[in-house]
């Protein structure tokens, strides 16, 4: 019998270890029923509340008025308030059918009856990241949505000084597959795409995020002009870089200290971060979610 070298067997040990964590987290979620799946997506890594939910003036979103609308943007090209998404039938999306929420999501276009028939959405609503969604994730967020309770509040429509035009992600123009699941970067780059974080964190210029050349090194500006409702002592916050980058990036924190920024707020040398940074929806992130959320920060150049 030959034996097996000692750094060998340490090897191959690690490597099922994974794959038995990969087995458990994968069961673990084919065990949810789709509202509860829904429900995690909406409330953790999609983050719809932060900005679907109304806020007081100290910036707290208020909690029975949740996903009732919520902050406005304003750009040169739009000002829109992110709308209502309970389920009440006249401000809500209560009439719309599961095919039309799903045509929202992934296209970012209205129902063609009812108010403003056919209308895009405003650029802010990640469609294009949302194409990346998994069909059995996407009839879950649309069964969540549907146990929302209705709340009646009608916000102001839209203003449109230029078409609507969308960015094409790559990660969600390739597409996922359930395959790669067995891939702890490939799950970490489904939700850090279905999360959209690299709206906020890539490179910015003339409108437009640098997904090519500006992956994940941060520079997009928010500020009270641009984003309203997030509190009268919020004065804007620029996007950081996330890369592995030793000076600018994340290249010398722990994975420990990562977590703690993603899930609590908190960076390296203690201060907090701001809105609208969502980590208060971060923080019902699994812990094997927020790992592989890492891994994939980490494969950043």
């Amino acid at each position: 019998m030959h034996l097996m070298p000692a750094r060998w067997r340490r090897r191959a040990l690690i490597v099922l270890i994974a794959g038995l964590a990969s087995v458990g987290i994968d069961a673990a979620t084919a065990a949810e029923t789709p509202v509860a799946r829904g429900s995690y997506l909406v409330n953790t890594i999609l983050a719809c509340g932060n900005c679907h939910s109304p806020r007081d003036n100290a910036g707290a979103a208020i909690a029975d008025r949740a996903f009732s609308g919520g902050l406005t943007i304003s750009t040169p090209a739009f000002t829109a308030t992110a709308p209502n998404i309970t389920q009440d039938r006249d401000t809500g999306i209560g009439d719309w059918t599961d095919a039309e929420i799903k045509r929202a999501l992934l296209e970012g276009t209205r129902p063609d009856h009812g108010e403003l028939a056919g209308a895009p959405l405003a650029a802010a609503m990640p469609a294009g990241f949302y194409k990346a969604l998994l069909p059995a994730d996407l009839d879950a967020i649309v069964a969540y949505l549907r146990t929302v309770k209705p709340i009646k509040n009608r916000v102001p429509p839209p203003i449109y000084t230029a078409p609507v035009r969308r960015q094409p992600y790559p990660e969600a123009e390739a597409g996922f597959a359930n395959a790669d699941f067995t891939n702890p970067v490939r799950r970490g780059a489904y939700l850090v795409t279905i999360g959209h974080c690299m709206e906020c964190h890539s490179t910015w210029s003339a409108g437009r995020s640098d997904f090519v050349n500006g992956l994940g090194h941060g520079g997009r500006p928010f500020g009270p002009t641009l984003v309203h409702g997030l509190g009268a002592d919020w004065h804007g916050v620029v996007a950081p870089n996330i890369t592995g980058a030793s000076a600018a990036g994340l290249g010398t924190w722990s994975d420990a200290e990562i977590d703690n920024a993603i899930r609590h707020g908190i960076a390296r040398d203690g201060h907090r971060l701001l809105q609208p940074m969502a980590f208060v929806f971060y923080a019902g992130l699994r812990d094997g979610d927020v790992a592989d959320i890492i891994a994939y920060l980490r494969t950043l150049r």
